[in-house]
């Protein structure tokens, strides 16, 4: 037995020096990991780090010295961010919905939420495939009525909305993918 499942045996057993002796091995590379996955926000990854550790401790008893304990740190960590990220994008669509229904934003409020929200969408908007692409940015960005964007394009009406309703569930799907708790507030915000 190596010396981290030991360490990782004495810490089941509410060891308190495996436990310092363990977060002294692990605290800069979950640190490490949780700055490259947060794109450098130091602040959070050292949040997440004392998060993680406290999980640790709380579940102690439950720990396996067999399984990698360094991908169960990284497991919590990502979970912990991901928790974190939803927390924010429910946050900012809440204060977004509340500022807009009282018609007191500020424009250049208004301007930066769009390219941060846009940042987000087009390089969703830029897998679906050409001519559904090419409806969907008629429809939503060119503002243009199903009955233009036929005669503009030289096809039916039902194909226009087809291929839009196509868009949207492709793009609904992705969302989830990464917010499926903020996912009806997002998809009532960007397709009503």
């Amino acid at each position: 037995m190596d010396k981290e499942s030991q360490h990782i045996n004495q810490l089941k057993k509410g060891g308190i020096l495996s436990f310092e002796y363990l977060y002294n091995c692990w605290s800069g590379k979950l640190y490490n990991f949780v700055m490259r996955i947060s794109r450098g926000d130091g602040y959070l990854a050292g949040e997440i780090v004392q998060y993680v550790f406290i999980k640790v401790w709380e579940n102690h008893e439950s720990l396996d010295p067999d399984k990698s304990f360094g991908a169960y740190l990284c497991t919590i960590a990502k979970n912990q961010l991901v928790n974190i990220y939803q927390h924010r994008m429910q946050e900012y669509l809440y204060q977004e919905k509340t500022i807009s229904s009282e018609q007191s934003e500020n424009t250049t409020e208004k301007e930066v939420d769009y390219h941060l929200l846009e940042e987000y969408i087009n390089p969703l908007i830029e897998q679906l495939p050409p001519a559904r692409k090419e409806i969907f940015v008629l429809s939503r960005r060119s503002l243009l009525t199903n009955k233009e964007i036929a005669e503009k394009l030289h096809v039916s009406e039902n194909t226009v909305e087809s291929q839009i309703t196509k868009a949207i569930s492709f793009l609904r799907s992705k969302i989830n993918q990464h917010y499926s708790l903020s996912i009806p507030l997002l998809l009532y915000w960007l397709f009503d």
